[in-house]
């Protein structure tokens, strides 16, 4: 073998490994892009809409792929789009389910007439009704949310943010992973 084959062989060496190296790294990349499209999201939480659950600046993973296999729970807490302000996402709790009729009455939750006596995650009150003052029939495919801060936050009561539809729903909040010491698996019920 001559210094030119085995330079030529050297070549190949580096070519195959470097090869190698770029095919990982494109692996690495698809698979990080189909885990954020299909199956979990970092979000950040800004604002106290979900006090005293989720505070501002908590660093959320979101499920996104509960929802392709089952539907969405009452007190599930949940992340969608804000429609007047693109990537922008807020985070509420599930409180009127498909088939519901939904009525905010002095400052309480009804369910089709009932008052909602299971929702202990209110923090107060509400002072206002907005849309909910009269009676929101829910469709086949709508949801209702309320932020836990019921006071300070935009939610189905909003015109801004109105009702759901199923479609809206990006995933529902899984694990807190900042701050370090709050960190954990969300609790929705």
């Amino acid at each position: 073998m001559t210094d030119r084959d085995g330079q030529k062989e050297e070549e190949r060496s580096i070519l195959r490994e470097l090869g190698g190296w770029i095919l990982y790294i494109l692996i690495i990349v698809v698979l990080t892009y189909l885990i954020i499209t299909f199956v979990g999201q970092r979000t950040r939480v800004s604002g106290s809409s979900m006090e005293t659950t989720l505070s501002d600046g908590d660093n959320l993973i979101v499920d996104k792929l509960s929802y392709h296999f089952k539907e969405p729970k009452r007190f599930d807490i949940i992340v969608f789009p804000y429609k007047h302000e693109e990537n922008t996402y807020y985070i509420k709790r599930i409180i009127g389910l498909p088939g519901d009729t939904v009525q905010v009455v002095d400052g309480y939750v009804y369910i089709d007439g009932e008052l909602l006596e299971s929702d202990t995650y209110g923090a107060e009150v509400m002072t206002t009704a907005d849309l909910a003052a009269e009676p929101i029939q829910l469709g086949e495919d709508e949801y209702f949310v309320l932020g836990d801060n019921r006071n300070h936050s935009s939610d189905s009561r909003d015109p801004s943010v109105g009702v759901l539809k199923r479609e809206d729903l990006i995933g529902r909040a899984w694990v807190r992973i900042y701050p370090f010491n709050k960190m954990g698996v969300i609790k929705h019920e």
